[in-house]
């Protein structure tokens, strides 16, 4: 079966984000389809939030497929939410941009936006979202070749 160019990258995202996850003593979630218990916290969830096309040079299109990563933590061991949070989301920032073209894949990433509008999901947890743009180009007449 042939996967899309920008599943690959997806996978290539995750393949990334796990090491630097499991350092944390986080869990890796791709778009987990219902809330994270508090046994998974603290965890890095990745969303894909869209995949649209911004230039059609001749028979090439390139991309802009923006993420969302979510660092969700829960107060632990004396460690605020708040802090575990951003730790969490600051190794998987480095994390990214250590592999930016993820392994050729991509033409570039960059990031979006931070909410440091912390929301509280109970007392003793907080989620930190972040958006991220990569760049990468298929054929206009094939999803899962690079152009």
């Amino acid at each position: 079966m042939i996967e899309s160019l920008r599943e690959r990258i997806l996978q290539a995202v995750m393949g990334v984000l796990a090491p630097f996850a499991a350092a944390q003593g986080a869990a890796l979630i791709r778009s987990p389809p219902t809330g994270v218990t508090r046994d998974q916290a603290p965890a890095l969830l990745m969303f894909p939030e869209s995949d649209g096309i911004v230039a059609r040079p001749n028979d090439r299109a390139e991309r802009h497929l923006v993420i969302r990563l979510t660092a969700l933590a829960r107060d632990q061991g004396g460690m605020s939410a708040h802090r575990i949070a951003d730790q969490l989301l600051v190794s998987a920032h480095a994390a990214l941009f250590a592999q930016a073209n993820f392994g050729g894949l991509v033409l570039g990433l960059q990031e979006l936006e931070c909410e440091w509008d912390v929301e509280d999901a109970d007392a003793s947890a907080t989620a930190i979202p972040a958006r991220y743009q990569i760049t990468y180009r298929t054929l206009v007449s094939d999803l899962s070749q690079q152009g």
